[in-house]
Order: structure tokens, then sequence, then C-alpha cells
């Protein structure tokens, strides 16, 4: 069918001289215009919502005593963060109501380059949900990374006309925005230049910086932790992602953006996520179902999560159950537990387990995918600090920023002071940063993952440096993981060789296998308010503050400077 005919039959089928392909019978639908339920038929045709009032159709389901929202939207996730491939990753969120999502691929693309940015285009081609981008807009983070390639204003003036790309990523260099710095601004014009949006990352950034961070003209930020940062941020024009991942877990601080007119300004989304708690609490499904539990109103909670986002990315005619939108929506048995019957994309009914075809991959890409580990082994004498003192890094259970917690000679259990050390693995110069860590909670052993913010680089902590070297090397020869070792004994581990960073398990199998990794970081000490891997992988992420590790040593993330 041709675009006119198709036209022509939504119209003729809008107007009730033929009969919808489906119509949903009595349902109570959420009006996104009017912040209301309403209870009216949902008609639709070639996947497109044509009408809300009285309908007949050739196929009719009762909706009596249910509710139609619109499919959900996550603003801002690093997909690679789920460890899973992206055909898995949709499997374990389109039972949930997301129906769409915004990834950054800057985690792989630190790893390979463009190249990684291929892959994960070409990963989530045909998958049942929507997957858009963003181009990172920094890879490497900063000067103070050691990374796999770099990305220019070239990489991104190629990839930003793609239709699946909806703006910049999230421009965590802000003191380089602030400071006027021309390959930032370049690439923040490329983007206005098409009419894309520009994603910003700016943790506790105030004052006149923001204002300049803001009118270098980054339009977003799902770093607030705190209610006034937020409010600052929102104030001065900017949408507010409320972030609930795995490390970073703002929604209780943020609540009350959600309860007065600022809810039109925010987002929902989870940045980084685990198997585990995909498994567990689901995707945005929770964080609607958390907001509604602690007072917001459904429909706000609702729109948030579907409508908010794709006005914010020029999704156009996404988003809202109405004439003209597309048909992805999410038909629910009750709306304050977000108990979901079903999930329809494009007028369909999704089918779950879903039945996804292979990942079609070209075979170059997948192979470099799969060989992205360039290191030698370490022993060691190779963890020895530079210096007599060196800086102890504070952990904060839930969060993602840390504490300056002064300086440590050596490892001491007793006051919970750890080592750690992040080995360089792309090109295999053999750098590796030391300092020490409290808050972690280890008492022997170590525990090492070649996922580490945003280089990617092989990050580990532990009690010994006998065991931290045995950990890294594990790391090093399954090409990329995860692992827990004790007197040089690996106790649990997991294979990530696609770039060090996704496998090709089940999310069932990698649940399995994450939960034997936690509790074996738990029986050594590890503690209950400390996620073992995700806060593990932040330590070495020099754009939040205040103290990170690299290959090349401590950052002092307020002074944006590397300590000596």
């Amino acid at each position: 069918m041709n675009v006119l005919k198709k036209e022509q039959k939504i119209i003729d089928t809008s107007a009730s001289r033929v009969k919808a392909e489906l119509v949903f019978k009595n349902a109570s639908y959420l009006n996104v215009f009017t912040n209301s339920f309403v209870k009216a038929d949902v008609a639709i045709c070639c996947g497109t919502i044509v009408g809300v009032g009285e309908y007949s159709g050739e196929t009719e389901i009762d909706c009596t005593g249910k509710t139609l929202v619109p499919g959900f939207v996550d603003s801002h996730i690093h997909l690679e963060s789920s460890i899973i491939t992206p055909q898995n990753f949709a499997k374990a969120v389109a039972p949930h109501g997301t129906t769409a999502v915004v990834t950054d691929p800057h985690e792989i693309t630190n790893v390979m380059g463009y190249d990684g940015f291929d892959y994960m285009l070409e990963a989530t081609e045909n998958l049942p949900i929507d997957v858009y981008f963003t181009v990172p807009s920094c890879v490497p983070a900063t000067q103070f990374d050691e990374n796999g390639a770099k990305i220019t204003v070239n990489e991104v003036q190629k990839y930003i006309m793609n239709p699946r790309v909806l703006g910049l990523a999230e421009m965590m260099n802000f003191p380089a925005v602030c400071n006027g710095d021309a390959a930032v601004l370049q690439m923040i014009e490329a983007a206005q230049l098409s009419g894309k949006v520009v994603d910003g990352h700016a943790p506790q950034l105030n004052g006149k910086q923001l204002n300049a961070y803001i009118a270098a003209g980054v339009n977003s930020d799902h770093e607030c932790t705190e209610l006034c940062e937020a409010y600052e941020k929102l104030s001065l024009g900017q949408y507010i992602m409320i972030r609930q991942g795995t490390a970073g877990k703002n929604l209780e601080a943020l609540l009350p953006l959600l309860k007065g007119e600022t809810y039109t300004r925010c987002l929902f989304a989870t940045d980084d996520k685990h198997p585990g708690e995909l498994a567990i609490n689901g995707h945005i499904d929770y964080i609607i179902r958390k907001a509604i539990l602690s007072g917001v109103r459904p429909e706000i909670a609702y729109k948030v999560a579907s409508f908010n986002a794709c006005e914010y990315f020029g999704l156009k005619h996404r988003g809202a159950i109405a004439p003209g939108y597309r048909a992805d929506f999410v038909l629910l048995d009750d709306i304050n537990s977000v108990k979901i019957s079903a999930v329809y994309k494009n007028g369909a009914k999704l089918k779950f387990p879903l039945d996804i075809a292979c990942e079609n991959v070209n075979p170059k890409l997948k192979d470099k995918a799969l060989n992205t580990m360039h290191v030698n082994k370490i022993t060691p004498s190779s963890l020895k600090t530079k210096k007599p003192l060196e800086k102890v890094i504070g952990l904060i259970g839930g969060e993602i920023i840390t504490n300056d917690e002064g300086e440590a000679s050596k490892i001491d259990i007793k006051q919970d002071v750890l080592k750690a050390c992040v080995v360089e693995r792309h090109k295999n110069t053999g750098h590796i940063g030391v300092c020490y860590v409290k808050g972690y909670g280890l008492k022997s052993g170590a525990v090492a993952t070649s996922v580490a913010h945003d280089s990617h680089n092989i990050i580990a902590i532990g009690a010994s440096d006998s065991d931290i070297s045995a950990a890294v090397n594990s790391i090093i020869e399954m090409g990329g993981g995860m692992v827990v070792v004790n007197d040089g004994e690996v106790l649990e581990s997991l294979q990530l060789n696609i770039a060090g960073l996704m496998t090709e398990q089940s999310l069932e199998s990698v649940v399995e296998n994450m939960n034997a990794l936690k509790e074996a970081a738990s029986l050594l000490g590890v503690g209950d308010n400390i996620d073992p891997f995700m806060t593990l992988s932040f330590i070495s992420l020099p754009v939040i503050p205040s103290l990170k590790l690299t290959s090349l040593g401590v950052v002092d993330v307020n002074k944006f400077q590397l300590l000596d």
C-alpha cells in the first residue's frame, strides 16, 4: 500500500466510512493533553490510532475495567550497561511496557570507536521495541582517560542526520563547554543545525557556570541528586531526566518536581540498569509504580513516562493515544500497581516470550567486538603506589558520587581501606592507576570488571595485591568480564566477551550468574548498601565528583585535574 492510499484508508476509518481493523471497546484511556482518564473506544488502522469515541471494528476487544496508556520510553540509557545483547534487552523490557528507548552507545564507542556505534545500530535493527540513539559527545570523557578511540565533530556530523539519531549524547565535559572549548562547541553546533537536542551531564554545576553551560545549548540533565539542583536547572530551561537505575537512584529526592507544574519538564530514565534489577523490578514500569506509591498522580506518572520524552526528542506522533499517533500502548489491569495485561506495538499485540531473529551484524564488526582486550598480564609488583601516601576515595551507598577521605599508606582492612587499580587495556600502554578506597567493605580477596565507565579499562579492588592481580589477569583471560577472587582462586566469574561489556547469554542465565557473583562478593564482606560491580564501575568515571581513578591516576573532578 502506497503512502497516499494508506492515508486515505486512515481517514476513511477515522470518519467511520469503513470499519477499523481493531477497536478497543469501552476502554479507559489516558488523555495526555487533558491529563485525565477518559472512557471511549480506541480505533486502530495501519498501525496508527485513527480515532477515539464510538467505533466498530473487524476485531473488537472489550476493555471494560482496563486502561490504555501510551507505551513507556526510557529517555536515557546505555544498553551496554545491561550487559546483555540488545536482543535480550528487548526481550526483557517489552513485557514491562517499554516500547522505545533512547540509548547513548558511548560505552562500546569508547572501546571500539565508530565501529562500536555501527555495531549497536545494526544489532538494534528490527527489534520489537524502537531503539533510538544519541551520538556520543565525550569519547574519551576527559583528557584524564585512556580509551580505545576518539570521537570528533566529524563523527558527530556523520551520524547526526541518521533518522534513528535524536541528538548529541550527554555532554559530560562541562568544564570544556563552560570555557568555550572549540571542539565541544562544534559538536553542539552540529546537533543544533540538524534541529536535534543536546543532552547534558553536569552533576552539582550551578550559578554562572550552569548559566554558561545552558547558554551553550545543552537541553537536559540526568545527574541531579538533590531537589535544589534539579529545580535550578529546570528553572533555567533544562529538562530533568529523573534517573532511577541500578547505581543512581534519584526519584525519591526529585519527587516534588512531579507533584507540581514542573512535571511538564521531567522525563524518566534509568541510565544504567543491571539485569538483576530488570528481572526483579522491571524497567520504566517500576519507576511509574514507585512514583504513584509516593503520591504522584497516575496520569502525571504515565505522561512523564511517555509523552514528555517524545515531546523532548521531537518524536512526532508518538507518546499519546489520539488520532494520528502511532499505536504503541500498554493495556493495564490496574493503573496504580502498573499491572500489565498486554503490550501493543504498531497496533499488534506482542506475544511473550518474544521470538527475535538473529542479529544482523556485519561479521567484521562482530569479530572486532569479540577481540578488544589488548593488554599484558600484571603481577602484584605492578600495583605499587607512586607515593608514600595515596588518596583515599570514599564511597557513598546508593550513589555514584564519592568523597575525599584523605590519604593512606597501605591497605587497612580494619579501617575498611582497600586498594584499587585501573589497568589500561586498549593499547597495551602499561599504565596502571592505583589508589585506596573506603566504604566498599571487602575483608579479603578482590573484585574486578572490564565494565569501568567510561573508558572501560579493567578496574579492580581488593584486600591484597596478589588477589587484585589475580582478578585482573582473570579478566584478561576471559577477554572481558566480571570476577570475584579469594586467595588466588576464582570464586565466580562472568565472561563479557562482546567489547568487554556484553554477553550473549540470556537474561535468566546472566541474572543467575550475577547473583552468584554478588553473593561471593558479599561473603567476602562487601556492604549491603553497595552494588559490588556497578559501584566499582563508576569509581573510574572522572566526570562525577569528587575523586575518581583512571589508568593515569586519581582525578579531582571538582578541580578537574589529575593529582600528582
